[in-house]
């Protein structure tokens, strides 16, 4: 008789234990690339890669909560990502929903909190509508933030806050010379929150694809061959390992 696991494992069954991680990333961001390739290395429609991708998206929740990671920011969908064909397109902005309909009572369990960025008005109602909920129920949580960027792209994140800032120059409600890199970072969509300390990508590419311009100014980048659906905590662990490694010396000696 099977019995179905717990959403997140023992310490015990991770291949090196946490207090062996002695420089856990506070925040940690990934571009979870892939899916499309998985799918087609093993014959399938590409919806079949993204269904797989969502089931390593809650293994990955599982991993940076069991590791101490306070942050965990996970690129869903971009801007650029309405030019794919139309079906397509639907089942990523229906993923959310079977996604939180699926895991939202485990999150909720373990303290877990769950917030987005992007331009979230945009999004279909039945997107929306899904996130929503799981937000206003994990409100209250104070464990791991896991921040879904939903229909986000950088440049358009930095133009929505450079019109912001016109708007209240203009409104007299800010002076430009009051700012300053700090100020400009609470316009942006991220803002409350710090910048990742670790970017994780998947699938080999080794660019930014619009992702978090001027958060990642000082990130440490790990990439990986792996495609996102092959992402396991033997991979994620060999991630941590490597940022423990890494001078972060901030422009500095």
């Amino acid at each position: 008789m099977s019995m179905k696991l717990p959403f997140f494992k023992t310490k015990q069954e991770s291949p090196i234990e946490t207090n062996e991680l002695t420089n856990v990333p506070e925040h940690v961001a990934i571009i979870m690339d892939g899916n499309g390739r998985w799918a087609k290395k093993k014959g399938l429609p590409r919806i079949a890669g993204h269904k797989e991708g969502m089931d390593v998206v809650k293994r990955t929740i599982e991993l940076a909560s069991k590791h101490n990671i306070k942050i965990l920011t996970l690129f869903a969908f971009s801007t650029e990502n309405w030019k794919r064909p139309k079906p397509e397109v639907e089942y990523l902005l229906r993923l959310p929903k079977e996604f939180l309909h699926t895991y939202l009572p485990d999150l909720i369990k373990n303290n877990v909190r769950i917030e987005t960025i992007g331009d979230f008005d945009s999004l279909p109602d039945f997107t929306k509508e899904a996130v929503q909920y799981a937000k206003e129920q994990t409100k209250n949580n104070d464990g791991l933030l896991v921040n879904f960027a939903l229909n986000y792209g950088s440049r358009s994140e930095i133009m929505r806050a450079i019109k912001l800032i016109m708007r209240d120059v203009d409104d007299e409600k800010l002076s430009l010379d009051k700012l300053d890199e700090d100020l400009l970072s609470t316009y942006l969509y991220t803002q409350g929150i710090s910048d990742p300390d670790l970017l994780i990508r998947t699938s080999g590419e080794r660019r930014l694809s619009n992702f978090l311009l001027w958060q990642l100014a000082y990130t440490e980048f790990w990439f990986t061959d792996v495609l996102w659906p092959d992402f396991s905590e033997e991979i994620f662990i060999e991630a941590l390992m490597d940022f423990q490694k890494r001078s972060r010396r901030y422009g500095g000696i």
